[in-house]
């Protein structure tokens, strides 16, 4: 242990010095949050609900909530039920098994409800399309309120969609 201390003393520090602190991203986002929270007045719910994506989108949504994004530190909520729920986040072409467990969600949603599609897949079906196991996109199968395009959407741009729904109200 001692000879291990020692080479580490000898050698110093060998990693690159830190980045300077870019305040642009970071000031979008709680330029963002505090917006939704300003017309909201109040926390957003959100249930998330994959139709049948290839689950890239899911991992850009679940960044929202890390550290960085910390989307619930500002009061913007996922809950486990669409009967707790602002608004439906639905990600992927809608597959035919997924179409009716969505218009269940739909319909469990309290009015006013919002309905923001994600990525390609959600906004117009994407590489899947139509066929015999997809219905393709979300406005297909449940009223679209906003659409989020991207393959998949950043969580910067996740956000705007989400403000972009919530201002609508």
């Amino acid at each position: 242990m001692i000879p291990v201390l020692k080479r580490i003393f000898r050698t110093g520090i060998l990693t690159e010095p830190l980045p300077e602190a870019v305040a642009g991203p970071q000031r979008e986002i709680d330029r963002l949050h505090d917006e939704i929270l300003g017309i909201l007045g109040r926390a957003l719910t959100i249930r998330e609900v994959d139709a049948g994506s290839c689950n890239g989108c899911e991992l850009e949504i679940h960044a929202l909530n890390n550290p960085y994004y910390n989307i619930e530190g500002r009061g913007i909520k996922f809950v486990a039920s669409p009967r707790h729920a602002d608004m439906l986040l639905v990600t992927g072409p809608v597959t035919r098994n997924m179409e009716n467990a969505l218009r269940i969600a739909y319909d469990c949603t309290p009015d006013p409800k919002l309905v923001v599609a994600v990525g390609d897949c959600g906004c117009n079906g994407g590489i899947f399309g139509e066929s015999y196991a997809s219905c393709g996109a979300v406005d297909n199968v449940v009223a679209v309120d906003v659409r989020i395009p991207g393959c998949p959407p950043t969580p910067v741009a996740l956000m705007q969609g989400i403000l972009a729904a919530v201002s609508r109200r």
